[in-house]
């Protein structure tokens, strides 16, 4: 059974070390609340499911989010674990793949 997410599992590791980079936990909540493109992390998910989103914030910057579930009691919620805005060699390569896939 699919649970519904719940909110946003924050604390001051986790959202310093999302802010590191400038990005804002605004930016990341909305783009994990949208549409995001979602793969896993397979690199990173060896003691929990890690993934990576990829969104654009609001003024259209694209941003690249790793992130996990938690469960808290009965509620699930989504943990951010860092977030960057993408490298110009990363956009080129998100949108070529973006134009393909459409």
């Amino acid at each position: 059974m699919l649970k519904t997410v719940a909110g946003f599992d924050w604390d001051e590791g986790n959202k310093a070390k999302c802010q590191k980079h400038g990005v804002s936990v605004a930016e990341i909540e909305v783009a994990l609340s949208a549409r995001s493109r979602v793969a896993p992390d397979l690199r990173h998910s060896d003691f929990e499911q890690r993934f990576i989103a990829v969104e654009r914030n609001y003024a259209g910057r694209p941003m690249f989010i790793a992130f996990t579930f938690r469960e808290v009691g009965t509620q699930l919620f989504i943990r951010p674990i860092s977030a960057r805005y993408m490298h110009n060699r990363e956009i080129e390569k998100y949108e070529k793949s973006s134009n393909t896939s459409h």
